[in-house]
């Protein structure tokens, strides 16, 4: 742990001195009146950036306007992942210079002067290229501010050969991560919501994580609003991490209880049932699928074990059902329980990660952030014949927008 804090600290210290670095060189050629505002500009926004990030609990972000906060947020983050694309490649020709160095001394001593001049002006090219890179992330990471309300609906066809015929076309929408507390438009929520019904799907799961931390941020507003979702075969849901309000400092044990009591609550007042650590049967005609609800189950040190397959598969094996899904919300469970233990499991419905809500992904590429902590962190996955399929998430957290990730609604037909 020590180690770790030591090499993220060292990292740190190596993206300011070269963010340093790169804008005195940028602003050196300039007049005084440009050259001492703009330094100042830059040494002010770091000094109040890292304020912000040391005294995040301090501050009292619900009485920060929604746009101040976001704005804030996105430039910060901008201006931190800028740093370290400026770090990566000034790094890079540091790194290349000094292999330059050691190779003319070694075996070149004399080269010609026009070969310290050319590194010159490629160490130039560098430090422009890295600012350019720090620039683009701040713009990018403020115009990604934007696209947090932009719902992308993603339709994906699976082929199971133990479906029962019944069931073969059945549609299902999957919706993850609302996060309820970080929206700050109501109207474009429902907009979102007037999408999934567009869908006309059988049947809406959704897989977890409702609020942020309190069931307090679902307001009677926005229990008319997720009442509206309906479908014939029902609308049915589980708990996220961040429902059980482990992040929040309790005034004692009862308070957090009565806290968690009011969000289930909440599901079953707008018509959504939540599944516990349990199972139904869903039947039409003759033939029969089970879904399955399960508390948050992480294979990840970090996050909670709630759930209980033993006791949601409990009784199932009798039922005599061929094909069943698992709602379980983080998808750390597939590869840490289900696949080894749970091979009935045909389909595994998870979200949790919202692809960092920064990344790559399109049709023939994906990259993110997060995909160096979770193997499995946007889309479909498959092992055997169980799949995997991790939602994006329908709202945001942290970060108040998206950039590359866009929030998604997942239309499934099966056949």
């Amino acid at each position: 742990m020590r180690l770790r804090f030591f090499l993220i600290l060292g990292l740190i210290g190596l993206a300011e001195y070269y963010s340093y670095i790169a804008v005195r060189s940028a602003v050196r050629a300039m007049s005084p009146g440009w050259r001492i505002p703009l330094m100042s500009v830059y040494l002010g926004f770091t000094v109040l950036s890292w304020a912000g990030l040391i005294f995040f609990r301090a501050i009292n972000w619900a009485e920060v306007p929604h746009l101040l906060r976001n704005l804030y947020v996105a430039l910060v983050l901008g201006f931190v992942v800028g740093k370290i694309l400026v770090m990566l490649v000034m790094l890079v020709d540091d790194i290349r210079r000094a292999i330059t160095w050691m190779v003319a001394s070694m075996a070149f001593r004399n080269a010609p002067a026009t070969d310290a001049v050319s590194s010159i002006e490629r160490s130039t090219f560098m430090r422009q290229t890295a600012l350019v890179l720090g620039g683009l992330s701040v713009l990018g990471f403020t115009a990604g501010l934007t696209n947090r309300y932009r719902y992308r609906v993603r339709k994906v066809k699976l082929a199971f050969d133990n479906l029962p015929k019944a069931f073969k076309g059945l549609k299902i929408v999957q919706i993850s991560d609302i996060h309820t507390g970080s929206f700050d438009e109501h109207r474009a929520v429902e907009h979102g919501i007037e999408r999934i019904l567009h869908q006309e799907a059988d049947i809406i799961l959704f897989t977890g994580d409702l609020v942020n931390n309190v069931a307090d941020e679902v307001d009677d507003r926005f229990k008319a609003i997720y009442s509206r979702l309906k479908a014939p075969m029902g609308v049915y849901s589980t708990l996220g991490n961040h429902d059980y309000g482990d992040y929040v400092a309790w005034p004692s044990d009862t308070a957090k209880r009565e806290n968690l009591e009011r969000l289930k609550n909440i599901h079953a007042g707008v018509g959504w049932r939540l599944l516990m650590n349990e199972h139904i049967v869903l039947e039409r005609g003759e033939d029969r699928i089970a879904l399955i609800g399960i508390e948050n189950w992480s294979a990840k040190a970090n996050f909670p074990k709630y759930g209980d397959m033993r006791k949601a598969t409990d009784g199932l094996a009798e039922k005599n059902v061929p094909f069943s899904i698992l709602l379980s919300h983080d998808p750390s469970h597939w590869r840490g329980e289900v696949l080894d233990s749970y091979k009935d499991v045909d389909l595994m419905l998870s979200g949790h990660t919202h692809g960092m809500q920064f990344g790559v992904d399109s049709k023939w590429f994906k990259w993110s952030p997060v995909q160096y902590v979770y193997d499995e962190w946007a889309g479909l996955y498959q092992e055997g014949k169980q799949r995997l399929y991790v939602n994006r998430g329908f709202g945001f957290l942290g970060y108040p927008g998206r950039l590359g990730v866009l929030p998604e609604i997942t239309v499934f037909e099966l056949t």
